[in-house]
């Protein structure tokens, strides 16, 4: 479970993260990431979109869930004052948790937050 502090919660900030972050999209999800000129300035935080389009209230939240399980996991690995919003495409519906969270650590990877872990060598 995220605690309080790392919630994203305000439409603004979900607005700010995907306008003006950098994005890495896979199949099932799609992670939008802006980090805080001053690292020191305020901690990491996670919010998450699960429309419609995924499926009806169950399937949302199922998936919600088991991406705020994945996320809250990575959080404490990625560097100080990163805001990210993770975005479910409709496939996350019926991914299990170890697709979304291969997904989810590809993207983290391909914005070089996390170690790239299909490479010998660091994310560039």
């Amino acid at each position: 479970m995220l605690p309080a502090a790392a919630r994203l919660r305000r439409s603004e900030d979900f607005r700010e993260v995907m306008r003006r972050g950098a994005r890495a999209g896979r199949r099932r999800l799609v992670v939008h990431v802006l980090q805080a000129p001053d690292p020191s300035a305020a901690p990491s935080r996670a919010g998450f979109v699960v429309s419609k389009a995924v499926g009806n209230s169950v399937i949302r939240h199922r998936v919600s869930r088991r991406l705020r399980h994945l996320v809250a996991a990575r959080l404490g690995t990625v560097p100080p004052a990163t805001t990210l919003v993770v975005r479910a495409l409709p496939p996350a519906a019926t991914a299990s948790s170890a697709q979304l969270g291969a997904d989810l650590d590809a993207a983290l990877a391909r914005l070089s937050l996390l170690p790239d872990q299909h490479n010998d060598g660091p994310a560039v």
